[in-house]
């Protein structure tokens, strides 16, 4: 990894304070160590990770991204309920999930308008709104 990601990986983690430990250094680096917004699940994240040469376990890529996610760095979108993706853009925005790739990818915000949303139940407000546009190649 270059210094120049590994010095950007370290500031965004310091943004959130959250400590730089070896691991969360090489994830946050390659989460945005160029400047570019990510959707990784924790598996595509683990390969990219092994293939940069760092030693790290699925299960601290698990919780790197759980810790990302609560320190408001990422967001989580959950597809079919059971598989997640984590996003670097913690914006409000649509995504397009492409089927046939298992891929996630950011919709154009500008496109989108929802006219009108259902009252919450009683109790209860809504916290967020996830809109993912489900595509299948033609």
């Amino acid at each position: 990894m270059n210094t120049q990601a590994i010095d950007n990986g370290t500031r965004w983690l310091a943004g959130a304070g959250l400590r730089p430990t070896r691991q969360r250094v090489a994830l946050a680096a390659l989460l945005v160590g160029d400047g570019q917004d990510r959707h990784v699940t924790a598996e595509s994240l683990f390969s990219l990770v092994r293939h940069s040469g760092e030693s790290v376990s699925l299960a601290t890529v698990y919780n790197t991204l759980r810790a990302f996610c609560d320190a408001g760095l990422m967001q989580e979108i959950t597809v079919d309920g059971a598989k997640s993706y984590f996003d670097t853009n913690t914006g409000d925005h649509p995504h397009f999930y492409w089927e046939d790739e298992r891929e996630l990818t950011d919709a154009p915000a500008d496109q989108l308008q929802i006219a009108r949303l259902p009252d919450a139940p009683e109790g209860a407000e809504i916290a967020k709104i996830d809109v993912v546009i489900r595509l299948r190649r033609t």
